[in-house]
């Protein structure tokens, strides 16, 4: 058959007109010859051409040969494609007033167009040939007249163009896919077969447009086959194109309702950004406990040291009552006294509140509805004056996706607090936690040294 073979397909519509490809639908098994669908009511009342003794000797031959040697990978080139061009080749050649003989070979070359698919994929055309040339010869056909089947099958190769009437009414009849009620199941097998040997995949719009770019290409030869395929060509090529206007609509459709989700409200989002604010003001609230905590904890600490030392101090004027004996005591205190400070300073800067800085927009105010400004946030639209604070709301206003997009900046500038909050947080603590261990280990030093 003429076919367009991947690279070609690839190319545009422009190229396709001398590559044939036999047209679209669901990858299911291929059809046996009483279920192909008629091209038209009218076209199949007309009469067929008998075939001859060695034409059937050829279909046994040939339907024997695919039953026992195709691949199952080949889900469009089967015997019931080859079947259903042989049907067309004997309605055909009444039509086109050819003689018995003329019939015989057309129908001949018909068996045996695509045989070579058994041995090649690409150019299986000329294993066809020598496959019918070798079956011809043993049944003691004229070397002429070999040649001539041979130049039949030739010509549905996809750089050999037709000169002949028969070598165009074979290709008419290869390409009748085209004018079939059921094109486009057809070619979706050709779409699995070229997955599954040539591992070339289409998307189903791809596929699509490159059948109608194909279809829109495409030329009948023979004067029988414009007769018998045109008007069911045009008609197919205004339904792929209704079909494809479908699948585009629905694509958009698709593509639309995935860029709208931010401007319609929509109960995912709305309970996402919900989940995420409640999550933030209760993790801030945590780190304000916290923090509140360590304060107090430290501060007692440092006000009992203070005031213990200043007591004794007054009292003997100096830390000697107070130490005893054991000066070393003097290390664990001030220990103590320095953990104390440094875990109260940095939970009082994690608690301390934080407004993040946007000096810059008083500067540029036009930038307001700047997808890095938040104006629902105090700390930035306070650096504005009303008229641009007005003129940046009604703008998210008038366009939904901005509202989200504030939303959005405004989680990301309290995930940037909170940040701040936590790691001054573990500061504190890791302070605390180690000044605690150094003041026991060098308050235990300090016993055994006293010791």
């Amino acid at each position: 058959m003429k076919e367009i073979i991947p690279e070609s397909v690839e190319t545009s519509a422009a190229s396709a007109p001398a590559a044939s490809v036999e047209t679209p639908a669901p990858a299911a098994p291929p059809a046996a010859p009483a279920s192909e669908k008629p091209l038209e009511a009218e076209a199949d009342k007309a009469p067929k051409a008998k075939a001859s003794a060695l034409a059937k000797a050829a279909q046994a031959y040939i339907t024997d040969l695919f039953a026992k040697e195709l691949s199952p990978k080949l889900t469009y080139h089967t015997l019931g494609h080859t079947e259903a061009v042989v049907k067309e080749c004997r309605a055909l050649a009444p039509a086109a007033n050819l003689s018995a003989d003329d019939t015989e070979n057309l129908l001949l070359a018909a068996w045996f167009h695509d045989s070579g698919y058994l041995d090649v994929y690409d150019g299986h055309e000329f294993r066809s040939m020598e496959r019918a040339g070798a079956w011809l010869a043993k049944n003691d056909l004229p070397k002429a007249r070999i040649e001539l089947i041979q130049g039949l099958i030739k010509a549905t190769h996809r750089d050999s163009p037709p000169e002949t009437e028969l070598q165009k009414i074979l290709v008419d009849a290869d390409m009748s896919n085209l004018a079939r009620d059921d094109y486009r199941s057809r070619a979706e097998l050709l779409r699995t077969e070229w997955e599954l040997v040539l591992d070339k995949t289409y998307s189903t719009p791809e596929w699509t447009e490159l059948q109608l770019n194909f279809m829109l290409a495409h030329k009948y030869l023979s004067e029988a086959g414009k007769d018998r395929y045109k008007k069911a060509l045009k008609k197919h090529i205004d339904d792929q194109r209704d079909h494809l206007k479908k699948k585009e609509k629905k694509s958009k459709k698709k593509t639309r309702e995935k860029s709208e989700t931010f401007a319609e409200p929509k109960r995912g989002i709305e309970t996402m950004f919900r989940t995420m604010y409640s999550n933030h003001m209760k993790l801030s609230d945590m780190a304000d406990k916290k923090a509140s905590m360590m304060i107090q904890l430290n501060a007692v600490l440092i006000s009992v040291i203070i005031t213990y030392l200043g007591a004794k101090m007054g009292k003997a004027g100096s830390l000697a009552p107070l130490m005893g004996n054991n000066p070393v005591l003097a290390i664990p205190v001030s220990i103590l006294l320095i953990t104390a400070l440094g875990s109260v300073t940095t939970a009082i800067l994690s608690a301390q509140p934080d407004v993040t800085s946007f000096d810059w927009l008083k500067k540029s105010p036009e930038i307001a509805t700047n997808r890095r400004v938040n104006l629902l946030f105090f700390g930035q639209f306070t650096k504005l004056n009303l008229d641009n604070f007005q003129s940046g709301m009604r703008e998210i206003m008038r366009q939904k996706d901005m509202l989200y997009t504030n939303m959005v900046t405004d989680i990301y500038y309290l995930g940037e607090v909170l940040t701040r909050k936590y790691r001054l947080l573990r500061t504190s603590y890791t302070i605390f936690l180690v000044g605690i261990i150094l003041t026991a280990l060098s308050f235990g030093i300090a016993l055994l040294y006293k010791s």
